[in-house]
């Protein structure tokens, strides 16, 4: 059902309400007033603003995945309809909760259970989390087709290349182009980067994210994770999907089709359009983001990428390739290495090395067969980066 049509109210739930992506989508929310009904917000520790959130859109549920926090939420929650909940299960189950649309804005591979969980319901799930298709996304796809589920691509460049195609047909695509802003490194050289600081990585030139996304839009780890779920949402192989550096991020994806047009999505850098390109599918919502200005822009810069010095998209390109847990290990291995950054225990560079070290020092690489599988293999991976960190410390 659209947004604002007919007398029925639409079930929302959104998985990772406190998030940079679930402000966003409660933004719009907000907005939509009596056509909607909120079923579930989850968030992650912050108790506060979920129940800020919770009391905004009269949510029924609340729950908190940090389970020392419960009794903060419940007490903030006090006097209200909305009930309480905390821990993993509570988060999985939340995610179950029949909804007509769901945002799935849980980062890494946190938000894998909650994601499956809501495709089950048969209905629209907005993606937001890259692991879901990088770590588990032939068992995602096959469970979204059994289900008979609409998968609805949240970031912005897979938004981007799913409004330019249209609807057309996939065969009737020579490539898909990303972009990327190039991060705070676009014109580093590697002796720089090697010498960067955690707070330099964050300091993203356009966007505004979490601290998780904005380290991996510096090392170019989140294109290859973007490379990685285009190729599951659109059926493509590495060969057909281009990335270039796009300064300004204003273009946010292309689609080369084989008569030689090329057909883009631009948009003010501000998530809650595609949020809301989602929100509204098949339709349109108004939204309050700033509208774009061409002739106040006056340019689009492109140039190509360097995969050499911006090495974890090389290698998503290589896992891509690979197959199995490969992308599963990847993406595991990106998480330790993001947190040792951030926590000086690796510099900047070594965020690549010890992704490509982890991938090295994988045992086998099977073809996932279900779930259990592939939490096996990110908990594998993950073992396999801190190793890899305990190595480069004992060499210190």
């Amino acid at each position: 059902m659209a947004v604002g049509s007919g007398t029925q109210r639409r079930r929302i739930s959104v998985l990772g309400s406190t998030g940079s992506i679930g402000v966003s989508t409660v933004d719009l929310l907000k907005d939509l007033g009596e056509s909607i009904e909120v079923r579930a917000l989850v968030g992650g520790t912050n108790a506060s603003l979920l129940a800020q959130q919770a009391r905004a859109l009269k949510a029924e549920l609340a729950v908190i995945h940090d389970e020392s926090r419960f009794n903060e939420l419940k007490e903030l929650l006090k006097g209200t309809s909305t009930k309480v909940a905390a821990g993993r299960q509570a988060v999985i189950d939340a995610g179950a909760l029949e909804a007509d649309w769901t945002m799935a804005a849980i980062t890494g591979a946190a938000g894998l259970e909650p994601t499956l969980a809501a495709a089950r319901n048969g209905k629209a799930v907005a993606l937001a989390n890259k692991e879901a298709l990088v770590c588990a996304g032939n068992i995602m796809l096959k469970l979204v087709a059994e289900a008979g589920a609409q998968l609805l691509p949240v970031d912005s460049e897979h938004n981007a290349i799913a409004q330019s195609l249209a609807g057309c047909d996939i065969e009737l695509v020579d490539k898909i182009i990303l972009t990327a802003s190039g991060g705070p490194f676009r014109r580093a050289s590697l002796e720089e980067m090697a010498q960067a600081t955690p707070e330099k990585a964050l300091k993203h030139p356009t966007w505004s994210m979490g601290a998780k996304i904005t380290i991996d839009s510096a090392s170019m780890a989140n294109k290859g994770l973007e490379v990685i779920e285009a190729a599951r949402i659109f059926g493509l192989t590495d060969d057909k999907i281009d990335v270039i550096v796009h300064p300004q991020s204003v273009v946010h994806g292309m689609v080369a089709f084989k008569d030689g047009s090329f057909v883009a999505q631009l948009g003010s850098a501000d998530m809650r359009i595609p949020i809301a390109h989602c929100l509204a599918w098949p339709t349109r919502m108004r939204t309050q983001c700033e509208r774009l200005d061409l002739a106040k822009l006056s340019k689009l810069d492109f140039e190509p990428v360097d995969e050499t010095r911006f090495r974890p998209l090389a290698l998503a390109r290589q896992v891509l390739r690979e197959g199995g847990v490969a992308p599963t290990v990847f993406s595991a291995a990106n998480e330790i290495a993001v947190d040792a950054f951030l926590s000086g225990k690796i510099r900047f560079l070594g965020i690549g090395e010890l992704i490509d070290a982890s991938l090295q020092a994988m045992p086998e690489n099977p073809e996932p067969q279900n779930l259990e599988d592939v939490l096996y293999w990110d908990k594998k991976g993950r073992e396999l980066a801190k190793e890899q960190i305990a190595r480069i410390n004992a060499h210190a």
